[in-house]
């Protein structure tokens, strides 16, 4: 029997367009910022793995596209992209909302 592993996930999302009848279509930029969450594992993802992940009022879908060990943290993160190619408002807002994930932009020069 193997323990559990903490992973945590730093997941790239695409960019949504927000916009009513009323108001002009804007489009969120989301290249440069990730979202953040450990989550728990029986076993360790592989590359090009579909993974679960949830906000508190959703379920979705992420493809693992790297994993890697990271000292300085002592667990693996996986780098995962958002399964779908768009992303509803009500989506992206369900995971900024959401006190699990953080959302962190990407460090310049890296």
């Amino acid at each position: 029997m193997t323990e559990p592993v903490t992973l945590e996930i730093n997941l790239r999302v695409p960019d949504i367009r927000v916009g009513s009848p009323q108001d002009p279509v804007r489009r969120i930029t989301n290249s440069d910022t990730r979202f953040w969450k450990a989550i728990t594992v029986s076993v360790l993802p592989k590359v090009g793995v579909d993974l679960e992940l949830s906000t508190s009022t959703y379920a979705f879908h992420a493809t693992v596209e790297r994993l890697e060990w990271h000292d300085d943290k002592n667990c693996f993160v996986a780098a995962c992209q958002y399964a779908k190619r768009s992303m509803t408002s009500e989506e992206y807002e369900s995971l900024r909302a959401d006190p699990d994930w953080t959302r962190r932009p990407l460090l310049s020069g890296h």
